[in-house]
């Protein structure tokens, strides 16, 4: 047997879980006919998934199970960044008010790694778990204007620059004179570039070689989000999160 056999079959079975994943659930015949593969074949890849218990069936339909949550959870807690960064993200939330994020990077996305929603904060599509091209963030603007240019390229040439909304960076150009600024000013600005209405501010999270690990955010709406609020008084408590979840990294 050839030794790709076995990795194509993890691969089918990777794309199915994602699939049902985007879908909420599908059945046999729509996950076949989506994939452009045999249905025997995805019927094989299905029972043998919810039969190790990464999957159910309800009715006709199989969704991802609760397992997956045993193993993003588990992903998570290993992250030193979250253990330090999880009480000042839940402080920023309490006191703007709005949602406060934590997010990294992973293989050239932008992960929310942790949420915390504040009392006026408004209902948000971003939960745990949650991968978004970085330049369509704030969060993570701030995190490839301190990587390396060779990285920020790689990232680019790996996963484009998509338009989520109208205001979305999509010009490379653009981008990085945008990175630049984020640079000079410590902290970046997304202003409805991946929800409309909505403003975000994010500071980076940088490790002792000034390259960023992590990055931290408030998000808004834009009528909240507005004048010395938006361009001072929310930077300045970013900047602030940001430096103790660093100083606290350093010597735990």
């Amino acid at each position: 047997m050839s030794p790709e056999v076995p990795v194509k079959a993890a691969k089918v079975s990777l794309e199915i879980v994602e699939l049902l994943r985007e879908r909420d659930g599908a059945g046999v015949s729509d996950v076949a006919n989506a994939l452009d593969k045999p249905t025997s074949t995805v019927h094989d890849h299905l029972r043998t998934l919810e039969e190790e218990q990464y999957l159910v069936k309800e009715d006709s339909q199989y969704h991802v199970s609760t397992r997956f949550l045993q193993l993003g959870d588990q992903a998570r807690s290993r992250k030193k960044v979250f253990k330090i960064a999880r009480p000042e993200v839940e402080e920023l939330a309490e006191t703007t008010g709005e949602h406060a994020n934590l997010m990294i990077e992973e293989h050239g996305l932008g992960v929310f790694l942790y949420r915390a929603r504040g009392p006026d904060a408004v209902q948000l599509d971003t939960h745990a778990g949650m991968r978004v091209p970085l330049q369509t963030t704030a969060l993570g603007k701030t995190i490839m204007a301190f990587r390396p240019q060779s990285e920020v390229e790689a990232i680019v040439e790996r996963h484009g620059l998509p338009a989520i909304t109208d205001e979305t960076i999509t010009d490379q150009s653009e981008l990085y004179e945008t990175l630049e600024d984020v640079r000079e000013r410590g902290y970046a600005y997304d202003d409805e570039e991946r929800v409309k209405g909505m403003r975000c501010v994010a500071a980076p999270i940088l490790d002792q070689d000034d390259r960023a690990i992590a990055a931290v955010s408030v998000s808004g709406p834009k009528s909240r989000m507005q004048d010395d609020r938006f361009t001072d008084e929310i930077p300045s408590q970013i900047l602030r999160s940001a430096n103790v979840v660093e100083v606290n990294l350093t010597y735990s």
